[in-house]
């Protein structure tokens, strides 16, 4: 089974974050020009939220709010469900779908050392699949 490291060696490095205290409007642009679907968010202490387009979608469109003067901090999800770097694909699935989210920060040491998104963790077990029954072809045809 892949290893959270093992997931992140090959995704890009960067991490896009937003400061807590910057309005939605900030946060919504930045996830459009990145094409992500979620950004942690941090203040000078280190991460402290992980705002998503869900977030948005329920927090400022359905209550009518605006998205240039809510700051970041007040629609964020502030209980993050985090992974570490030897954290599996299975406990990463197990947590999504127990927690209803879809991304995962990773965090080593209190310090942010990537991000997975469903897809990613997806993505990960069609590989893995794939290469059990290449090597049960193998196993059979021998």
């Amino acid at each position: 089974m892949n290893t959270v490291t093992q997931l992140l060696a090959g995704k890009s490095s960067v991490v896009w974050t937003i400061e807590a205290d910057l309005p939605v409007l900030d946060a919504i642009t930045l996830m459009a020009e990145k094409e992500i679907g979620a950004l942690l968010v941090t203040n000078d202490t280190g991460l402290v939220g992980i705002i998503s387009e869900r977030d948005y979608a329920r927090k400022v469109i359905l209550r009518n709010r605006s998205s240039r003067e809510t700051p970041v901090s007040e629609i964020m999800s502030s209980n993050v469900v985090s992974v570490g770097p030897d954290d599996t694909i299975n406990t990463c699935m197990e947590l999504m779908t127990k927690h209803k989210i879809r991304h995962l920060p990773v965090l080593e040491r209190g310090s942010i050392t990537g991000m997975l998104s469903m897809g990613d963790l997806v993505k990960a077990i069609i590989a893995e699949q794939q290469q059990t029954i290449k090597h049960l072809e193998g196993y059979i045809m021998s």
